[in-house]
């Protein structure tokens, strides 16, 4: 170690020498890092610019500094007053779903549900609404000649074939249509909507005759603070008020909730995905730097015969390769901080605010040390073993390969490397539990394949050897010195395994959706059916031709604000069980237990029962919040908080869309509630249309949702998600095909070689080459079958246990992925094998 800084600048010297002969054979170590940085680093530098598009634009998605949300009723007269004294300026507007109608008064007018919002004339605080023409708004909304005005989603247009100045029925009430939107600012991104967006006055809202007691309508008052006011501050003041007012409250740090959390888990599982093709181009850096180093077999030899020592030969090679790994990973920095400059504009469109452009530095600094640790942790092995083998091995190496045990240090150098990139990962991930997951599985996957093509090699040489000698030199070829088993196996393996758990878990999800769903499900939702409705709304259902059965509910929204004494907000909420607290629930009581719900614990409450309120809760929120049979949850409905004592649990299988509810409340307090119905009905579905028509003539207030729709928008979404997930799987399956073309080249010397002599020997093209194809066939089919197994195993882990759904085994759909993969890997190896029969064999024995 004394003569260190002696060597440092001869192996530098050494090292710029010999990268003046170019970049040969390291195109695809190049690739390969260049694949797996671009995608870490151009995933981080567009969640950045998402992020900080969604804090530049933070009013305008909240609508306001503060916005307050009701449900089914609005603020009070105390309450609004309240609201307009501390503020500087105030808007209220009501989110609904209702019927839109088209020609009102015509049988002929087409009917489908709509996401009505109205706006008062403040609306909005910030940002602007785009009309198409562009006018004002107020005056586009205004009530002119006894009719209001409305503007509507360009696809409600089209649907309902309306035009400029066309009457749109909606409720009780005849709007004028008069433009279309193009943007709406405070419309936070929302991935699943049950229906076009039509905007209207505020005032126009009880000419519509939609606004009934319990009906299910969003309140919202959006508030734009005094200055030097703080939100902190003021919340608290508000809530000391109204301490009772069971309203939810949401400030500019949690302005797109929604937006952040997709973001978030978004940028999470991108950045695994581009670690994992990282990983996989490791394994092309191993076989690139392998391949280099063979090829310089004669320069090391004669660099120990000249008595350089090994560090020096060490020294020399390492900075050769972090010199190119630098390259690689400076133009995949690059290519990542361009990734925003395109993407941002067309994400900006679907999220509704800008996406701001610009570079990164935190992202690409990320990127940049996984580029460094991945290129060290893969290169090291290789050049350790050049320089612990001694100078005569390295002149025979061609005939008879040398093996050689890793030093201690190199061993213990490996080892850090991998386990400062693990660590990295999981710190720089916002949920360390799932990456610590994804780090532990990405581990043993890399140990199953390294132990699956141990495993081939041996049973390759166990196996008896078959006669035609084609297949006998195919197996041999598996468990020669220096084969390419293992590189190939690893490669190919971990991008397969991608691929198949993907196809996998998109089969179960569609045949979901697509298969069992449809059976079961009814064909409408009914919402808000008033009480003195629901009886005439029941007797046209039951007598409507094609019905086979009608079930309906009492339904009111209410929210946990505490389990036995503690607020939610002090409470250690499990992710499973998270969206049951977050915001508001729909909750209903009844008096006997519903069909569709297993009692697995407790009893139920008799039918006639007046006692305290008791709740009937899901079995998995039991379960995940470790709760017990009489302990309590308070609820706020109604601005009113109600302790309902727990009864007993129910197995929910929400699969069957039916209606269900995770609470189930006992009659008394909740039943004297003003509420509103929701019912079911199944109809044959050339029906469906006439149903709707019938129930929309009769009851304008309402509301329709046909499942079909809903689960043609669920497969719709369901099909964009695995189109993107497949894209993003792509990048693994690219960078394991990269290093499969790696593996190739790195034996391409050894193959030569052997088409060489096995010609002189009298071995015919046909002969060499079904030798060659054969063996790749039978890597490729072997990996194909391990990996149909880890892949199906990771398939069923996530459908079970983090989709808590249903998995099946789809064994066409991991057919075809392993026909494909052993395809490729005959192509692969076909390449190789004729560029090795293209070689005269006169000049390579000459210099042998």
């Amino acid at each position: 170690m004394a003569r260190m800084p002696f060597t440092l600048p001869l192996a530098f010297r050494l090292a710029r020498r010999e990268l003046r002969g170019g970049l040969k054979g390291f195109k695809i170590f190049l690739a390969c890092l260049l694949l797996g940085v671009a995608a870490i680093a151009g995933v981080g530098s567009l969640s950045q610019a998402m992020l900080q598009g969604v804090k530049d634009d933070g009013r305008a998605l909240l609508g306001g500094e503060i916005d307050v949300r009701l449900i089914h009723r609005q603020a009070s007269e105390a309450q609004l007053a309240w609201l307009r004294d501390n503020s500087a300026r105030l808007s209220r507007t009501a989110d609904l779903r209702a019927m839109a109608r088209s020609r009102p008064g015509q049988d002929s007018g087409e009917r489908t549900l709509v996401e009505l919002k109205a706006v008062d004339d403040a609306y909005p605080l910030y940002g602007e609404v785009g009309i198409k023409p562009e006018q004002p708004l107020q005056e586009v909304l205004d009530n002119r000649g006894g009719r209001w005005g409305a503007l509507v989603d360009p696809f409600l247009m089209t649907r309902l074939e309306l035009a400029i100045g066309d009457p749109l029925k909606i409720g009780e009430a005849v709007f004028e249509v008069r433009g279309s939107i193009e943007r709406e600012p405070d419309r936070a991104a929302r991935a699943f909507t049950l229906g076009p967006r039509v905007l209207v006055s505020h005032d126009s809202l009880p000419a519509t005759a939609l606004v009934q007691p319990g009906s299910l309508i969003y309140h919202h008052y959006r508030v734009d603070l005094p200055e030097g006011a703080d939100t902190k501050a003021w919340t608290r003041d508000l809530n000391a008020a109204f301490p009772e007012a069971g309203w939810r409250v949401r400030g500019l740090e949690n302005a797109a909730p929604g937006i952040t959390r997709f973001i978030d888990r978004v940028t999470l599982f991108m950045t695994l995905v581009g670690l994992t093709a990282l990983l996989v181009g490791g394994v092309g850096v191993a076989n690139a730097v392998t391949a280099y180093m063979d090829g310089k077999r004669a320069t090391v030899a004669t660099f120990k015969c000249l008595g350089a020592p090994a560090r020096l030969v060490f020294l020399t090679y390492l900075a050769q390769i972090l010199a190119l790994a630098l390259l690689g990973i400076a133009l995949g920095l690059l290519l990542g901080a361009a990734i925003p400059l395109a993407a941002g504009p067309v994400l900006a469109g679907y999220l509704n605010f800008v996406i701001p452009v610009g570079v990164y530095p935190w992202p690409l600094t990320v990127a940049a040390v996984f580029g460094v640790l991945t290129a060290l942790a893969f290169a090291l092995w290789p050049l350790a073993r050049a320089q612990g083998i001694p100078a005569a091995a390295l002149f025979r190496d061609v005939v008879a390969h040398q093996t050689t045990r890793l030093p201690a240090w190199a061993l213990s150098a490996i080892a850090a490397t991998g386990g400062t990139l693990g660590a990295l990962a999981v710190l720089n991930a916002d949920d360390r539990l799932f990456a610590l997951g994804f780090v532990g599985g990405t581990v043993g996957t890399l140990v199953a394949f390294r132990l699956a093509a141990t495993g081939i090699v041996a049973i390759a040489k166990r196996v008896p050897r078959p006669r035609r000698p084609g297949l006998r030199l195919a197996l041999a070829n598996l468990y020669r010195p220096g084969a390419p088993t293992g590189s190939v196996v690893m490669s190919l393996g971990l991008g397969l395994t991608v691929l198949i758990a993907v196809a996998l878990i998109e089969g179960n999800l569609s045949r979901q959706v697509g298969e069992e769903m449809p059976e079961e499900a009814p064909g409408f939702y009914f919402i808000d059916i008033q009480p003195q409705q629901l009886e005439a709304f029941t007797d046209l259902a039951r007598n409507f031709e094609g019905v086979s059965e009608v079930h309906d509910v009492p339904m009111l929204r209410g929210r946990i604000t505490g389990v036995n004494g503690t607020p939610v907000a002090d409470l250690a909420i499990p992710d499973d069980v998270k969206w049951i607290f977050q915001g508001d629930r729909g909750i209903t009581w009844a008096r006997t237990p519903p069909d569709n719900g297993e009692i697995v614990r407790g009893s139920w409450w008799a039918p006639d029962d007046s006692g305290p309120t008791k709740v009937s809760i899901s079995a998995e929120l039991g379960e995940k919040m470790g709760l017990e049979i009489g302990d309590t949850i308070t609820v706020n409905v109604l601005g009113r908080s109600v302790d309902a004592e727990i009864a007993n649990w129910r197995r929910i299988d929400w699969s069957e869309l039916r209606i269900n509810f995770v609470m189930v409340f006992s009659p008394g307090l909740l039943s004297n509630a003003p509420q509103s119905y929701i019912a079911t009905v199944h109809i044959a579905p050339d029906r469906e249309a006439a149903l709707q028509q019938a129930v929309n003539d009769q009851f304008p207030n309402i509301s329709a949702i046909r499942v079909k729709d809903v689960l043609s928008r669920v497969s719709e979404l369901l099909g964009n998600i695995a189109t993107a997930v497949r894209a993003t799987a792509a990048i693994t399956v690219l960078a394991g095909t990269l290093v499969l073309a790696g593996a190739v080249a790195a034996g391409q010397r050894r193959r030569i070689y052997d088409a060489v002599v096995l010609k002189v020997l009298g071995a015919t093209r046909r002969n060499v080459t079904m030798a060659f194809l054969l063996e790749y066939g039978l890597m490729g089919l072997a990996t194909a079958l391990i990996a149909a197994v880890i892949g199906s195993v990771a398939a069923w882990v996530v459908m079970t246990r983090v989709m808590d759904g249903d998995f099946v085994l789809l064994p066409w759909s991991i057919a075809v992925t392993a026909i494909a993969a052993t395809a490729v890997t005959l192509v692969f190896g076909y390449a190789g094998t004729w560029r090795a029969l293209r070689q005269k064999a006169a000049p390579l024995l000459r210099n042998e």
